[in-house]
């Protein structure tokens, strides 16, 4: 199977996968990810989805790492 993306900032040519690898990589605003990608900072149509997703990304890595805090007795 093919590699799956959306294009979510058409002016940047961002794809919903590079914001998510910036969230990955510690942008944990959409400020951060428009700093390191772009991504809104044109005509800002895409500002909600590029939030949304942001937010998403956040919650997965929250769900992801849960499992490794733990509390010492």
């Amino acid at each position: 199977m093919g590699v799956h993306f959306m294009y979510v900032c058409l002016c940047q040519g961002i794809t919903d996968k590079q914001i998510r690898a910036a969230v990955a990589s510690g942008a944990t605003t959409l400020e951060a990810v428009s700093h390191a990608l772009g991504v809104a900072s044109q005509c800002g149509e895409c500002g909600d989805l590029a939030g949304e997703i942001v937010r998403e990304s956040l919650e997965g890595c929250d769900q992801s790492t849960a499992d490794l805090f733990y509390a010492i007795a």
